[in-house]
This record gives C-alpha cells, structure tokens and sequence, in this order.
C-alpha cells in the first residue's frame, strides 16, 4: 500500500493494488472515505500511524458504495476502533450482506478490467451504522456533503467538502492518466448525469475511486469530461 499526500496535514491517499481510499483530518479527528479490500485493516492502520496519528481518533468511515474494493477493510477497522461506518440507503444492504452486488452493463473493453478487479478478496458482510441520503451534512471537513451520484451502483455517492473545495467522487468518475466517466456502470446513464452532476460543483480537488486525485484546474477538467461522456 502507498500513502500519498494530497493536501499537506489535511488529506492523505491509501493506494492498494486495487483501489485506493482516503484519510481526512480534521485536528486529531479521523475520517475515511473508503476502506480498501478485505485485509487490508493492518496497513491502514500502518499508514495512520506513520503519520503521527492515533487510529483510535477513526471516528467514522464513509463508504462511496458497495463493491469489494471499497468496503472490504471496513467492519475490521470499525471493530478495532470504534468508527461509524455510513452508506447510502440503497447500497446499504449489499453491504451488510442482505442483497446481492448488482451487475454491471459491461462494454466489450471493460470485460476483462472486470475480471481482475474480481482478483481482489471478496467483502465480508459489514453491518452500517447510518443510511445515508442526498444532502445530508456529515459533521467533518467544515461540513461534508452526501450527493447520491446513482449509476456506478444505485447507492453510490459523492462527498463534497465545499469549505475545502474537495470532492470524492468514488467510481462515478475515475482519473487514470485522465478524467473519464467511471468504468463497471450498472446504468450508464444515470452515471453521466451524476458525473455532470458532480462536476457542476466545480471542486478545486478532485479525489477518485481509481487513479491519481486532481489538484490543477480541477473544475475545468471535471466539466470537459463530463459534456464529452456519453450514454
């Protein structure tokens, strides 16, 4: 795992060797959005410690939506150190286990991506500690908020930071050498219009469920490639 700075005392990226998730300090309270695969607790808590910080201070862990490489890690950490973990309604019960992962509507290039994104370890079921909707306000970064961005899954969000001019896109967007509507869509469409939607908050920082945040002319960026993204 690589721990990336992304905003100096603020903001860290955890790249795993598939996904990646992102630490948010607020003093020496901690939030994560996301939580990697499944073992992936220890270098979590590694990365949180090599930098000065207390795991103990991990007060919740925002959840974009259900699939493995983004929940895996998160009952884990949550029983070590007491954190929330939150979801969106409608994906909270695949995480708990209680539903299936929806399938995506896989383009002919995206098949075998698919398939190694399948290599990472499957998620345990994880209980959720609050049902998230579009526009609650979490009481982290100034005031984070949920903006249900459906079409990845049907219950993945986007957490915005406006105090901060950061945006989490999860996998609605991805930033792999360019920002590109996000790949395994169970509704392609529905994910376009959320990308729009995402990128008419005009974000300094964009931070992605795959790929390398944006941190010069973000909002720019975010805009081209959401009027480019087609259905």
């Amino acid at each position: 795992m690589d721990l990336v700075e992304v905003l100096p005392d603020r903001l860290h990226m955890l790249r795993f060797s598939i996904g990646q998730a992102y630490l948010w300090q607020d003093g020496g309270a901690l939030t994560l959005i996301d939580a990697g695969h499944a073992g992936s607790a220890d270098g979590i808590e590694r990365a949180i410690r090599s930098l000065g910080l207390a795991p103990e201070r991990l007060e919740r862990i925002v959840l974009t939506h259900c699939h493995r490489d983004h929940v895996g890690a998160a009952g884990e950490l949550a029983v070590r150190w007491g954190a929330r973990v939150l979801a969106h309604r409608l994906d909270a019960p695949v995480v708990r286990g209680e539903r299936p992962v929806p399938e995506p509507v896989l383009l002919d290039w995206e098949v075998p991506l698919y398939a190694h994104g399948l290599t990472a370890p499957e998620a345990p079921p994880t209980w959720v500690d609050g049902e998230l909707e579009d526009g609650d306000v979490l009481d982290f970064g100034g005031g984070a908020v949920v903006v249900h961005a459906p079409g990845h899954t049907p219950g993945s969000i986007g957490v915005h930071l406006p105090a901060h001019g950061v945006l989490f896109t999860g996998d609605c967007v991805a930033g792999v050498g360019r920002v590109m509507l996000g790949v395994f869509n169970v509704d392609r469409a529905g994910a376009v219009a959320s990308f729009r939607r995402l990128a008419a908050l005009a974000p300094a920082v964009a931070c992605f469920g795959h790929g390398d945040p944006w941190t010069e002319d973000t909002a720019k960026a975010l805009h081209a490639a959401a009027e480019a993204a087609t259905a």
